[in-house]
């Protein structure tokens, strides 16, 4: 198997777990409403996870093992990318900050700052900032 092979498998591997964690969160509250369920959809095209994945992952999302992030910058970077994929096209609406909370505290944030980091990390992505530079201001908000 050549190297590249693996790169790409640990990587389809991770998409996967992220994928099923996210389910996860989604099932936390009970049942996954519309909004929810839309916006889901869309995140399994991005993360492109194939249709019979994404059937067996909702099936049993403790399938696949989590891959948190370890390092901050990993859950800085993991949270731009959900932050912006919620705040693509607004299909959640006023459930677009709640689910980010819920995301962002299986990311690894803290329940002390976790509101007042999606906050930022929202209006960050409203600004259609780069990833660089969501990095940069997300590390140094407290500054």
């Amino acid at each position: 198997m050549p190297f590249s092979d693996l790169f790409s498998s640990e990587t389809i591997q991770k998409a996967r777990g992220n994928f099923s964690a996210i389910v996860r969160v989604a099932y936390a509250g009970g049942n996954i409403t519309e909004q929810e369920q839309k916006f889901l959809d869309k995140l399994a095209i991005s993360l492109q996870i194939s249709d019979a994945e994404y059937k067996e992952i909702l099936k049993d999302p403790s399938k696949y093992p989590i891959n948190a992030p370890y390092l901050y910058v990993e859950r800085l970077e993991a949270l731009y990318k959900l932050a912006r994929i919620v705040h693509r096209d607004h299909q959640l609406g006023d459930l677009q900050e709640h689910l980010m909370v819920k995301f962002g505290l299986a990311l690894g944030f803290t329940p002390s700052n976790v509101n007042y980091i999606v906050d930022k990390a929202l209006k960050l992505v409203d600004l259609n900032v780069d990833e660089e530079t969501f990095l940069y201001e997300m590390k140094n908000m407290y500054k």
